[in-house]
């Protein structure tokens, strides 16, 4: 190889770059393939031959970061205890390749890492253009599937443990902060037919902000939850997150920050503290009231905490532009902000001001204003979800949600380490390599191995000034 690239004109680092790529990806998986079929023997050697009847050879592939590696392993003939006959693979059960697939934990950390970040398409196109792998935008799409669908799994079996009093959540909290909102996602149906719009629930809970940190905006221990769920499984799965990591008797005081949706105000614990979100507040007297002066009238009574004041405005604002005219929906909105506000009339003072004891902070930890949900909103969904005219199905807009919410909580990748290949090889590098050679001899048996004569090539890198790193090359690859 080396001596082809010398005696090529005009070669630009790009292609030698390309072609040292390919060969160390077509070289990775001839080490992946000798590894599986030699771990295979091993399995047939030492299996129970009363037990597993050995039926021949069965070709498969598996998808990893250097390319499908393309391999056979045994087959074998057993009974259940139903008496009939079913075949199994011992390398396929070795390897766990029934948690999601015929791929490997590097692709599938790439793969779902990229995913929640781009379209899927941009991730094909991605992962296909930087690994030795080429797959579809329909492949990413069916791995974020699988990996929504055991993640939910865990979910419920998370709820299932909370049930029967198996929760694991030991530690003891003073105050408990959770705020809930809604992410409104465009919808399709199966034949990709535009659907009505769907709520997505969003959870983020967290202990407080952290006292050193700039702005003291850094939350403490934050842990979000995130679903297409009917309102009541959500709730279920919200506490099971709790109690798995608290003890929730525990708990001094839990306080509870949304937007006032029927679905939010349904916690579990009836001492909840609940308090509507002032962003929210701002949000719906700025669509509901066009008029500036009565809009500022509004906020200021808001601030300076005249509830029964405020309400009165409201109504008398709304009566004072009441008309005939059925086009002038001025009295309308009024009324509805009014409702809104009267209906909720008990969360519209933040926490602090209710005179309920809280809980003193811990060291290193500050209790502020709340008012996260929106910020975690958008940079964990809507920047993904939502916009460049794209559509879910319910499924779809689940799956990635699961995705979405494990990975800001730093628990994407062992999440997908559970489900992808559990086998940890220990065979030597060197010992791959002296197998690749021996598969060479004898040397007119087909057509030989190609990889011995590459390496065993001059190396440039070779003659060069042995770092650590250059060892390890020489004692890896040379011999």
């Amino acid at each position: 190889m080396m001596k082809s690239i010398v005696e090529e004109k005009l070669v630009s680092f790009k292609t030698l770059e390309q072609k040292v790529f390919a060969y160390v990806c077509e070289l990775g998986r001839e080490i992946a393939r000798i590894m599986l079929e030699s771990y295979d023997t091993e399995l047939a050697e030492g299996r129970d031959k009363n037990l597993y009847r050995d039926k021949g050879r069965r070709s498969t592939t598996i998808k990893t970061v250097y390319g499908e590696v393309a391999y056979s392993r045994k087959v074998y003939q057993t009974k259940l205890q139903d008496g009939k006959n079913a075949y199994v693979y011992l390398l396929d059960e070795a390897m766990h390749m029934d948690k999601i697939g015929m791929i490997s934990t590097n692709l599938a950390e790439k793969i779902a890492m990229t995913v929640t970040e781009a379209p899927y398409r941009v991730t094909a196109e991605t992962i296909s253009s930087t690994c030795g792998q080429s797959i579809s935008h329909g492949g990413a799409w069916n791995l974020v599937q699988k990996l929504g669908e055991r993640i939910s799994e865990e979910e419920d079996h998370a709820v299932k443990q909370m049930e029967t009093g198996q929760a694991q959540g030991k530690e003891i909290l003073p105050v408990l902060f959770e705020e809930m909102d809604g992410v409104w996602l465009s919808m399709q149906d199966k034949e990709h037919r535009k659907m009505k719009k769907q709520e997505m629930k969003v959870f983020t809970m967290y202990e407080g902000w952290e006292a050193g940190s700039k702005d003291q905006s850094r939350l403490v221990n934050k842990t979000m939850l995130a679903g297409m769920e009917k309102s009541s499984e959500f709730h279920a799965k919200r506490e099971a997150v709790i109690e798995k990591k608290y003890a929730v008797d525990e708990i001094g005081q839990r306080i509870l920050n949304g937007d006032g949706g029927s679905w939010i105000k349904e916690p579990y614990d009836p001492e909840t503290i609940f308090q509507l979100d002032r962003y929210h507040i701002y949000q719906e007297i700025l669509r509901k009231i066009r008029d500036k002066k009565a809009q500022k009238e509004i906020r200021e009574l808001f601030d300076a905490e005249k509830t029964d004041e405020m309400l009165e405005y409201i109504q008398i604002y709304a009566d004072s532009v009441a008309g005939s005219d059925g086009t002038d929906k001025r009295s309308k909105r009024a009324l509805e902000l009014y409702a809104y506000l009267s209906n909720n009339r008990d969360g519209l003072l933040p926490y602090q001001k209710r005179g309920v004891k809280i809980p003193e902070a811990p060291e290193g930890i500050v209790y502020k204003n709340m008012g996260v949900q929106e910020n975690q909103n958008c940079t964990v969904v809507t920047l993904r979800m939502k916009h460049r005219r794209m559509r879910w199905s319910v499924n779809g807009a689940n799956n990635m949600a699961k995705a979405l919410y494990r990975k800001e909580n730093r628990e994407l990748i062992d999440t997908i380490e559970r489900y992808t290949d559990g086998l940890i090889f220990t065979m030597q590098m060197k010992e791959i390599i002296q197998t690749l050679s021996a598969a060479k001899t004898p040397k007119k048996d087909g057509k030989g191995n190609p990889y011995v004569d590459k390496i065993s090539h001059h190396m440039p890198l070779l003659d060069a000034l042995q770092t650590a790193s250059r060892k390890a090359f020489r004692a890896t690859f040379c011999y």
